[in-house]
């Protein structure tokens, strides 16, 4: 990841800067291009794309095809689909980090398609005993996590339901090197809103999140509202499950959640200092 790119981002969070004096010119638009219209990606994903604006947010996070990624929780690979032919084209590397250390419904993609993701590895995260295998410290250039610090500040596969976030964006820092990048989308709640709301709906603040990585030693470098949702009013009845693609009530007022779609979500980028 160049000086230069993330330079481009803190001109763009002055107020007043102008986009087209302050920012360069992102130089890998065509291989990220590419890479979201691979013909090889999931067409449900695809369909989703309108909400998750892949193109737009690896863009503002800087991520260059050369750099050393490692993606937290990639679940069924909504965005390793993507960041897989994007690397494995360009000469970077895609590190997983799993909760089991386990690749799990990523091997079917890599047995499909080993060119493209036969160098995958993974590691567990978080790592809270010093014998499993984990992401090496100061190996990443970027560190991306999508629509997980929730599941953390919720306990999430804790037998106690205990909040690791600050754990969590402790061992996020380690895996950078200096001058690293840490890239955050989740559901967005309301500042307004009590905290109690972070343990049970699924949606955290902009605030926790930076109180968070700034603990572990971050500093906000920008932030984007490319996945702003503002017909989202965070205060539905089975929380951020009840809008699509989760639908948690099922067909009751389906058509009503369909026309607000998915979440409001914040897009954070944060930097380790060099």
């Amino acid at each position: 990841m160049s000086a230069l790119a993330g330079l481009g981002v803190l001109a763009l969070t002055v107020p007043g800067a102008s986009a087209q004096t302050s920012a360069p010119a992102f130089r890998y638009s065509a291989p990220l291009k590419a890479a979201v219209a691979d013909a090889r990606r999931t067409p449900e994903n695809v369909l989703r794309d309108r909400y998750r604006h892949p193109y737009e947010t690896l863009r503002f996070f800087g991520v260059e095809p050369n750099d050393t990624v490692v993606e937290i929780w990639p679940s069924r690979g909504w965005y390793t689909e993507i960041l897989a032919p994007y690397l494995s084209a360009g000469g970077g590397k895609l590190l997983l980090a799993t909760p089991n250390g386990q690749l799990g419904p990523i091997a079917q993609m890599q047995k499909a398609h080993p060119a493209i993701y036969g160098n995958l590895s993974a590691g567990v995260f978080p790592a809270f005993t010093p014998d499993v295998t984990r992401i090496p410290d100061g190996t990443a250039d970027v560190v991306l996590t999508f629509r997980n610090v929730h599941n953390w500040r919720m306990g999430s596969g804790h037998a106690e339901k205990q909040d690791y976030s600050a754990d969590a964006f402790r061992q996020m820092y380690a895996m950078l090197k200096p001058g690293g990048v840490l890239g955050v989308v989740d559901h967005r709640l309301p500042e307004s809103a009590s905290d109690e709301r972070e343990r049970t709906s699924g949606y955290v603040k902009v605030s926790t999140v930076r109180r968070l990585a700034e603990a572990a030693g971050f500093r906000l470098a920008g932030s984007s509202e490319v996945n702003a949702n503002p017909k989202d009013t965070t205060d539905w009845p089975r929380g951020v499950w009840t809008l699509p693609p989760a639908y948690r009530l099922g067909d009751q007022d389906k058509a009503k959640y369909a026309a607000v779609g998915e979440s409001d979500r914040m897009t954070l980028k944060f930097v380790k200092p060099r």
